[in-house]
């Protein structure tokens, strides 16, 4: 065989150790954790203590830190830059999600890492409706999108504040968004990475309000929103550039533990997947995947939601306090269980229960199969105990049969009642509205109607002469809601502190669930005691009958006067706009479920 041409050699061996180069990229890149860990001076910081100062004078705490992370760089001892452009992260204080994954680095010495506060247009723009669950963009994790206006708000800051000269406590909501805010952070740090590492950095929010432009609270304002020419919002952006700092431990990363492999449950021999629709502008739902959506488990779901026989005197079921007219929920103040024993709170809707995460109004069920057994068994509703409901049903043949068909195994046990009724309930979607129609173009709402959206997704900050009804900051979204739990202004009352009886945690004092505004027209009565009759009475609490306690939301805090301040043509304008969320289609596919 002839010799190859020296070309042909040279060409051959550079291949060879191109590709031998890229192979050794994939095997030795390292991964580097950036661990971003809220400060408030040299402390950590501690959400809902008000106990900070800032030089102004105002004495500050935080209930919400929520931010994007992007554009990861590292550079180069020759002082060049490797872009990471996969980096992308929701760091969120709350929840403790304060981590930045950073992957597939070529192994070597680094010597400054440069990251933004914010999103790229291109992901600023990108389409909500299509991350998957998990994704850091999905608006129902992360709960920072602007919804019907588009984009998203890149950093988010809340909390409660008073100053020295008034002791009166009132709320703070600066946001950032748009492109001209997203933030450049460049930190200069040694870093030699021949295997996965992690990076400990802080955020200062003291540096925030005392940063090269120190910020009042009486002088610069509550809230912004990143309109331009506001001056708070570019003293905020300048003082986030220089709140980051590098922490001093460095270390190898631990190794990730694997990840539990969630196992379906005992499915039966043959099934028919449900196919689960939604519309384009909904956010991908965390569907559970140990509980498939099954026709099968559906229809006995389905049976089991009308069934008295889960109540001890046969005659009460779900059905009984969730009413199709009503949108599933109850026209009572108080739903009536056994032997007519009120409850204390109003009966919840049920739809679009798929992007829910906590459930009843202080979120104490995790999950949908642990929600529906709680009914059954409450005292002052259906009363009766999980093994004689399952010994009634496994007494009727035909409940025989549909168990078989839902589960392999097919044991009537109170856990296969759960997952057939949450298969049930996951089902009940509602997005087909009037407002629906209108933004697909099969629709048009009147002059009244859009002047009620236009204020509904307006915020209300005078110092910049926007004068809204702020709604969307709680109501935003294709879900009308963040499913959030908020004290939002009525009177705490100590017989029912809300979500605090589940977490104990002071800030969810008197703080309960943000229910959907969809369908909210059929909903009444309204809160979670039930105790307003109308709508009207509704934007007459938002606009003048705000009760300002400890834990008040920050977005209702910040207004000055008992709320809002609504004209009466406001009220007018926004409660038309609201009948317009109402779904008939949902409400008859209820009616049809009876049959």
């Amino acid at each position: 065989m002839p010799s190859p041409a020296p070309s042909q050699f040279r060409n051959l061996l550079a291949l060879v150790l191109a590709l031998a180069g890229l192979g050794c990229s994939n095997l030795c890149a390292a991964d580097l954790q950036l661990h971003i860990l809220p400060l408030a001076g040299q402390e950590p910081l501690k959400l809902d203590s008000l106990t900070h100062q800032n030089t102004a004078g105002d004495t500050w705490s935080v209930t919400r830190l929520s931010y994007f992370v992007s554009g990861v760089s590292l550079q180069r001892p020759d002082a060049t830059w490797l872009d990471c452009p996969t980096a992308l992260a929701w760091l969120n204080a709350t929840s403790n999600r304060n981590s930045v994954l950073v992957q597939n680095i070529p192994p070597g010495d680094y010597q400054a890492l440069k990251f933004h506060v914010g999103l790229t247009p291109s992901q600023n723009a990108s389409d909500a409706a299509s991350h998957p669950p998990e994704h850091p963009l999905n608006p129902n994790l992360n709960g920072l999108h602007w919804s019907w206006l588009g984009g998203y708000i890149f950093f988010a800051l809340e909390g409660r504040f008073h100053t020295k000269d008034n002791p009166a406590l009132q709320g703070y909501a600066y946001h950032l968004a748009r492109d001209p805010f997203r933030t450049a952070i460049t930190l200069p740090c040694k870093l030699s990475l021949q295997k996965n590492a992690s990076l400990n950095l802080g955020i200062n929010i003291a540096t925030l309000f005392d940063g090269v432009s120190p910020i009042s609270f009486a002088r610069d304002g509550t809230s912004t929103h990143s309109k331009d020419g506001d001056p708070l919002a570019t003293a905020l952006q300048s003082n986030l550039a220089r709140s980051f700092s590098l922490l001093p431990e460095t270390s190898p990363n631990q190794e990730s533990s694997p990840q539990q492999i969630s196992k379906t449950f005992d499915l039966p021999a043959t099934y028919t997947a449900y196919k689960f629709e939604l519309p384009g502008t909904f956010p991908l739902p965390a569907l559970p995947k140990d509980n498939p959506l099954l026709n099968e488990r559906i229809a006995l779901g389905r049976r089991l939601f009308h069934e008295t026989a889960l109540s001890r005197n046969n005659r009460l079921s779900c059905a009984s306090c969730h009413l199709s007219e009503a949108a599933l929920t109850d026209p009572r103040q108080f739903s009536l269980g056994i032997e007519n024993r009120p409850g204390n709170r109003n009966a919840m809707p049920l739809f679009n229960l798929a992007w829910k995460s906590a459930f009843f109004w202080d979120g104490r069920a995790p999950t949908l199969r642990a929600q529906v057994l709680q009914p059954i068994q409450d005292h002052r509703e259906m009363d009766e105990s999980l093994d004689n409901v399952t010994a009634k049903l496994a007494a009727m043949p035909s409940y025989q049969d549909a168990f078989q068909k839902a589960f392999g195994s097919g044991q009537i046990t109170a856990h296969h009642l759960s997952l057939a009724l949450e298969n049930f309930l996951l089902t009940l979607t509602s997005f087909n509205s009037k407002f629906d129609r209108a933004h697909r173009g099969e629709a048009e709402l009147t002059d009244l109607e859009k002047l009620g959206f236009q204020l509904f997704m307006t915020e209300r900050e005078p110092r910049l002469g926007s004068m809204g009804g702020d709604c969307f900051h709680c109501h935003g979204g294709a879900l009308f809601t963040d499913h959030q739990f908020r004290n939002n202004g009525l009177a705490i009352d100590e017989k029912d502190l809300g979500r605090f009886l589940n977490t104990k945690a002071s800030l969810d004092r008197g703080a309960f669930s943000t229910p959907s505004l969809r369908n909210i027209a059929l909903t009444a009565p309204y809160m979670h005691d039930g105790r307003f009759a109308t709508l009207e009475q509704v934007l007459d609490h938002y606009s003048e009958g705000i009760q300002y306690t400890d834990t008040l939301d920050p977005n209702l805090a910040k207004h000055p006067g008992g709320g809002l301040l609504l004209s009466p043509e406001d009220k007018q304008a926004l409660i038309a706009f609201l009948k317009t969320l109402t779904d008939d289609q949902f409400i008859e596919s209820t009616r049809l479920e009876k049959r």
